[in-house]
């Protein structure tokens, strides 16, 4: 068995703190996932850019109705998950005291 200077118990547990300023500049860092807030634009984002795909598979194959339509249902998704999350953006900075563009945050 090993016996060093590591092998007997801890005086203090170390608890995750958030934000982990040790390892990190940003005040933020994996806030995306963090707030569930935020999930909701993600998976809109995640729809549109799926929808994009399928855009241009139905352009690709020649059905241009449905890639007319499927077009206008990715954009929607993107438009509103990107404004979703930048709207929880100004949330949490606002909660903050600062701007949304103030340094120093997400």
């Amino acid at each position: 068995m090993f016996s060093g200077p590591d092998s007997g118990p801890r005086d203090t547990p170390r608890r995750p703190e958030f934000p982990d300023r040790a390892r990190t500049t940003r005040n933020h860092a994996g806030e995306l996932i963090e707030d569930t807030r935020n999930w909701p634009g993600v998976i809109l984002i995640f729809v549109g850019l799926v929808g994009a795909a399928l855009t241009l598979t139905a352009a690709g194959y020649g059905f241009a109705g449905w890639a007319v339509l499927a077009g206008i249902a990715a954009a929607l998704c993107l438009i509103c998950g990107g404004g979703l999350i930048v709207a929880e953006h100004r949330r949490v900075k606002a909660d903050e005291g600062r701007e949304l563009l103030d340094p120093g945050g997400h």
